[in-house]
């Protein structure tokens, strides 16, 4: 159990109480690249008329797979920079790298943003849409 509490507490430490720490930029950047990502992704959705995204990840088993190859795909830079980030502050910081607690980080900082943000982006696109062609037949 106290294994448990040392992994959560440093945990804690290294993504939450560290906002000023070295590498702390991460904590923003990380995020803010995913969800442009997911801005973009969004937005193709709302044009292609696609299923929302998250929404169809999550109630649609015949193209869950394919989704989230095609999210990963997309995200995949960015995952690939969060964990490098990670394993630097890990080393400069904790003087040793802990794969379990980057993949927990890499998820909260950049899957995460990812996974809420496309479908509720390409949402709101559709309704921008719909309201911008009602208005045109109505003039």
């Amino acid at each position: 159990m106290s294994e448990i509490h040392e992994i959560l507490t440093r945990f804690w430490d290294q993504l939450i109480a560290q906002p000023s720490g070295p590498l702390a930029f991460r904590l923003i950047l990380q995020p803010m690249m995913a969800t442009i990502l997911a801005i973009l992704d969004g937005l193709k959705d709302a044009r292609a008329g696609r299923p929302l995204y998250t929404w169809t990840i999550l109630t649609d088993p015949a193209q869950r797979a394919s989704y989230l190859r095609e999210g990963l795909k997309r995200v995949t830079r960015v995952i690939v920079f969060a964990l490098v980030m990670d394993a630097i502050y890990q080393f400069l910081v904790l003087r040793w790298f802990y794969p379990g607690e980057a993949l927990v980080t890499v998820f909260v900082l950049a899957v995460l943003p990812y996974l809420l943000i496309r479908g509720p982006v390409a949402r709101i696109a559709r309704l921008r849409s719909q309201r911008g062609k009602a208005y045109d037949r109505a003039n």
